[in-house]
């Protein structure tokens, strides 16, 4: 059973607050009206007595201490920034598995939490932009890969791994090459839109995809990850419950934000295996 931690976060500040305004209202001032009364009825007040009857019940006393602490992050994880763990290949060599990465909450639009409704328009997501969404086919799972279509876009992806954008073929340039699953694997370093980042092509003839093509809808977006031949993506979605003309697609309300950093790599979280800084920098 998966958990939905930001409705579980919310519930938990609602019950802390709710306690901490309780206390205030109602168990406070009687409180200080029984100590009050005490002082009153004795020449020489007890400070034991005193303590005892200000001591705030134990549920109340969680609740007051939590209930800042659980404030904070459920503004810093719903409205500003939310951190994620990369757990899969699919970004390489722009993200490895291990990799903890940072997402800006607001790039394109200030969301209320739990029900994902864009209140505020702040932004749109720009082609090479990378971006966590939830997958269209279960909300529960976040996805991270790179925005090739905005709405309106032609998408085509052609047999000898091209991609073409409204016609246009993406410029790319061989920069090194590396062990492939079945061969050897070539990187490029590639141009979409404003961003120039590198991706990854498996050059073994069992990688060959057919032709294909997509007309994206208004309001979604077509995914792609930058490993191209090892990436669960827009490109493979086929989900019956959603209309054909919507497969692949990622709609507008399951954006989560734009992933602009990483701050820490640990692949293997284990004490034998320390985390690794070097790969900490901004993601392009």
């Amino acid at each position: 059973m998966s958990l939905n931690f930001p409705l579980l976060l919310v519930i938990a500040v609602a019950v802390c607050g709710l306690l901490a305004l309780v206390d205030l209202l109602f168990l406070a001032p009687r409180r200080r009206s029984a100590i009050a009364n005490y002082q009153g009825s004795v020449s020489q007040p007890e400070m034991a007595v005193v303590e005892r009857l200000n001591k705030e019940p134990l549920l109340v006393e969680y609740g007051k201490s939590f209930f800042p602490v659980l404030f904070i992050v459920l503004v810093l994880r719903s409205f500003l920034i939310e951190p994620f763990q990369i757990p899969s290949g699919s970004m390489k060599p722009t993200l490895e598995v291990g990799d903890f990465i940072l997402v800006n909450k607001f790039s394109y639009g200030i969301r209320l939490p739990v029900i994902d409704k864009k209140v505020i328009e702040v932004g749109d997501p720009q082609r090479g932009d990378v971006m966590v969404f939830r997958y269209p086919s279960d909300p529960n799972v976040n996805y991270i890969k790179r925005v090739v279509g905005l709405p309106g876009d032609q998408i085509r992806y052609t047999s000898d791994k091209k991609l073409f954008v409204n016609g246009q073929a993406i410029a790319e340039q061989l920069v090194g090459t590396e062990p492939g699953t079945l061969g050897s694997a070539e990187l490029y370093k590639e141009k979409l839109g404003e961003a120039e980042h590198l991706i990854r092509k498996e050059m073994s003839r069992y990688r060959m995809p057919p032709d294909q093509q997509w007309t994206v809808p208004a309001g979604h977006y077509f995914m792609m990850g930058d490993n191209r031949d090892n990436s669960n993506d827009s490109r493979y979605w086929d989900d019956p419950n959603i209309p054909k003309e919507l497969h692949g697609m990622v709609p507008d309300q399951n954006i989560v934000g734009k992933a602009f950093a990483v701050w820490m790599s640990w692949p293997e979280p284990k004490l034998s295996h320390f985390p690794n800084l070097s790969r900490v920098g901004l993601i392009k």
